[in-house]
């Protein structure tokens, strides 16, 4: 399944970021919808369910995030729905990790 959320706030560090790998790290923009996958093996075998999904997240509660590889780049945004059919776009698209 798949998550969509709205970035409310991320760090500077995000758009200094330059190495190769996670230069996708400049793109994240303040009020933007992203979408996350949930995929194995971030899934939980006994929940069938990812941790940060925002399960019990509704409407205006923030949720914190934070980029592997970059500890700096972290930030906060709101859930907005679960969809059980990804349908993630190539940009703003990321996975459970």
């Amino acid at each position: 399944y798949c998550v969509e959320f709205r970035t409310e706030s991320l760090s500077q560090h995000c758009a200094l970021e330059t190495r190769p790998y996670a230069r996708w790290m400049q793109y994240l923009r303040e009020g933007h919808t992203v979408c996350v996958a949930c995929q194995p093996p971030a899934m939980s075998t006994d929940t069938q369910r990812c941790s940060g999904d925002g399960h019990n997240a509704h409407g205006d509660k923030i949720l914190h995030w934070e980029a592997i590889g970059n500890s700096q780049c972290q930030g906060t945004w709101k859930k907005i729905r679960r969809l059980e059919h990804c349908s993630c776009p190539l940009v703003h698209s990321f996975i459970f990790t």
